[in-house]
């Protein structure tokens, strides 16, 4: 059920991104999303690990650096039929991890310093096993286009802005629609966001499940996830972009509008759904 709703919330996002073109110049700005559409998500496609790890300042470990880490890794991969993937360490002290690759033989899943310091071996393995989830479920790839595409539609609209202010698009024959373009501008950007938001907790809930049936059991997961919401609000993670936190296992920021517009359901509902799993 949740790849189903995700599948018509991707599709929601491509028609708004189709929409938002027509409206704003007609057959041209159908084409220029189009094209849009295509470029951002080709380089989503190829490089979107290589932008995550570098924006995230992760550094590359050997297993005689992060022997734990790879231990509880290979172990996991072994029960979930998954490639070993490219292990990283990010020097933050907030306690989090996310997975990125657009495939299980290109992905690399990277833990916090705080992570790893923080955690017991059996809440490491729940955590590493929902980013492994992730990987299996191709969410790195799913999750990397929706913000692509919602991406687009907010500069398609940030370009519509500047049209009407300049006076060009519409009344140079682009065949626009007045009224549309306005609202597209307006509520496209909020629209994209919401859908976006809509996306990620999706497969929030499903990397958790499919996690627990990895390991054979919730509790450590569970137990993860009441320690990293606890660490969250105490401990603030620096230098990560706004773009980045539907990454993570857990919402980044706390607190303001980053609770109100979270990428991440409440982890009290995320706990209450894993305490309820029949694996």
């Amino acid at each position: 059920m949740n790849a189903i709703k995700t599948g018509l919330l991707l599709a929601a996002l491509t028609l708004l991104l189709l929409f938002g073109g027509q409206m704003l110049a007609g057959q041209q700005g159908l084409t220029l999303a189009l094209v849009l559409a295509v470029v951002m998500n080709f380089t989503a496609y190829f490089f979107s690990d290589r932008i995550a790890l570098a924006m995230s300042g992760a550094q590359p470990v050997t297993p005689d650096e992060a022997p734990r880490m790879y231990h509880i890794t290979e172990g996991l991969c072994a029960r979930a039929g998954l490639p070993m993937p490219r292990l990283y360490v990010i020097p933050q002290a907030q306690p989090n991890a996310f997975a990125t690759g657009r495939s299980p033989q290109k992905a690399a899943v990277a833990c916090t310093a705080g992570l790893l310091e923080s955690m017991e071996d059996d809440e490491l393995e729940g955590v590493i096993a929902h980013e492994l989830a992730h990987i299996k479920n191709r969410d790195t790839l799913i999750m990397s286009v929706a913000a692509t595409i919602a991406g687009a539609i907010t500069y398609l609209a940030w370009m519509g802005q500047w049209g009407l202010i300049l006076g060009s698009g519409r009344d140079r024959g682009g065949g626009g629609n007045a009224l549309g373009a306005l609202l597209m501008i307006i509520l496209g950007p909020i629209a994209a966001m919401l859908i976006q938001l809509a996306i990620s907790r999706q497969r929030e809930y499903s990397a958790d499940a499919a996690a627990a049936r990895i390991v054979g059991h919730p509790f450590g997961l569970v137990k993860a996830l009441e320690k990293l919401g606890q660490y969250s609000r105490r401990i603030p993670m620096r230098h990560v972009q706004p773009a980045q936190a539907h990454m993570y296992i857990v919402q980044p920021f706390a607190g303001g509008l980053a609770g109100l517009f979270s990428t991440h359901p409440p982890l009290e509902e995320r706990v209450r759904r894993l305490q309820s799993l029949t694996i």
